[in-house]
Order: C-alpha cells, then sequence, then structure tokens
C-alpha cells in the first residue's frame, strides 16, 4: 500500500480517511455503559502487567486488552496534541476556531480517561509525545497535523474493529470511531471551507463509499515519532 506525506510530517494512506460542551457527565456515561457490558478489564490479568516498573519500551499487550490499550495510545497522542493546541493557540486563531478547537480536546480527553479508568491495572503508562514537527504558532501546520491525527485515528479505529472479540467492546469503539469521523470532518473543513475535502476520495473510497481501514502494525509505524515512549504490538492479534 502506498503512502504519501502531508504538510504535519505525518504518513498518511490513500483512501483514508457542533460544539457540544463535555464533561464529567459524559465520561461516566461511557464507564457506566463499559461496566454494564460486562467485567471490568482491570479484573483481567496480563502476563506483562506491573504498576511499578515501567519498560523502556511499552509492550500494549495481546488480546482484547490491546486492542483497548492501542486506542488508548492513540487517544494520548490527539488529546496531548489539543491540549497544546488551546494552551498556545496558534496566530490569527477565530472565536469560533478556539471554540471548536476546545470542544474536539475535551472529547479526546474524555476518550483517554475512558480507556485508563477501563483497563485499570491494565493500562500502559502515560506517554510522552514528540510535537517537535509541528509548529503550534502557525495555523495550517496545526490544522494540517489535526487533519492527519484525525485521519489516522478514523483508520485506526476501522481497521482494529473486526480484532476485538468483546461485542461490548465493539460497540463502544463504534461509537468513538464515529465522534473521531466528526472531529476529521470539521478540521477539513476549516482547511477548506464548504469544499468536498471533508469527505474527499483521499479518505472516503468514492466507490464503495467507505472509509478507510488500517491495521496497528501499519498505523503504529505512523504515530511513532510523534511520541518519545516506544510502543510495540508485537502481541496484538491480528485477525
Amino acid at each position: 500500500m502506498s503512502k504519501q506525506q502531508n504538510e504535519s510530517g505525518l504518513t498518511m494512506l490513500p483512501g483514508q480517511l457542533e460544539p457540544v460542551m463535555v464533561g464529567r457527565r459524559l465520561f461516566l456515561r461511557y464507564a457506566g455503559a463499559f461496566a454494564a457490558g460486562g467485567a471490568l478489564l482491570a479484573s483481567c490479568k496480563d502476563d506483562n502487567d506491573n504498576p511499578v516498573t515501567v519498560p523502556s519500551t511499552v509492550d500494549l499487550g495481546s488480546g482484547d486488552v490491546g486492542i483497548l490499550n492501542y486506542a488508548y495510545a492513540l487517544e494520548q497522542l490527539e488529546a496531548a496534541f489539543y491540549e497544546q493546541v488551546i494552551a498556545t493557540p496558534y496566530g490569527g486563531m477565530t472565536d469560533a476556531e478556539k471554540t471548536l478547537l476546545t470542544d474536539i480536546r475535551d472529547h479526546e480527553v474524555i476518550h483517554r480517561d475512558f480507556f485508563k479508568a477501563a483497563l485499570g491495572a491494565n493500562a500502559i503508562s502515560a506517554l510522552t509525545p514528540n510535537f517537535s514537527a509541528v509548529n503550534f504558532a502557525d495555523r495550517a501546520s496545526v490544522l494540517n497535523s489535526a487533519k492527519a491525527f484525525e485521519d489516522l485515528g478514523v483508520a485506526a479505529y476501522n481497521g482494529a474493529g473486526n480484532l476485538i472479540k468483546d461485542a461490548n467492546y465493539l460497540v463502544l469503539a463504534g461509537k468513538i470511531v464515529s465522534v473521531e469521523a466528526r472531529h476529521a470532518a470539521a478540521i477539513r473543513d476549516l482547511l477548506s471551507p464548504k469544499s468536498a475535502l471533508f469527505a474527499g476520495d483521499d479518505i472516503v473510497n468514492p466507490t464503495t463509499g467507505l472509509d478507510g481501514a488500517a491495521k496497528p502494525a501499519t498505523v503504529l509505524p505512523i504515530a511513532q515519532p510523534f511520541v518519545k515512549t516506544p510502543l510495540t504490538g508485537a502481541n496484538l492479534p491480528t485477525a
């Protein structure tokens, strides 16, 4: 599969792929749905689980625990990115843009915190981001980076869906990826208002009408340059 480089420095895959106040109540709703679906992942046992020693390379794990840690890693990256965007607004950021980007930040923080709470003792450690390739003072750099992160996130969720065994986790992943797709469309509209970019042929297959999908083995090398913490998905399911 061929790859292309965009202005953010992220290598993206061809064919990939509202302001709402959010907070603790929505997080609790997510957590409640998770608990109702089955036993919390905190009760699962992972041979590599060590809450005290943080390895130099973080192993995401295996099975459903591994896939949810994979999602948790990506949500950590996105949350950290938007937290920085709002902390250091780019020049000329309008009030409308700040409102939208703040809402996206809040969504990503909720997603991140949801996975951390749901995984419990099986959660990977906090990751250290590396955004040295992003110029947070420049609108184009920030929005193109946001577009790349959101498109990658949607493709990652789509590609991991069939690797999840527990149907309850799959339902929750589906709800989260739908939000990520809204983010992707909103960011693309900021870059090119009232254009077809929000659902362009580079992310939606014009024949099938479907977003692209990418497996962890493809996604992790693309995301790794933006995370200082080394990650390995060697034990993640592949089918």
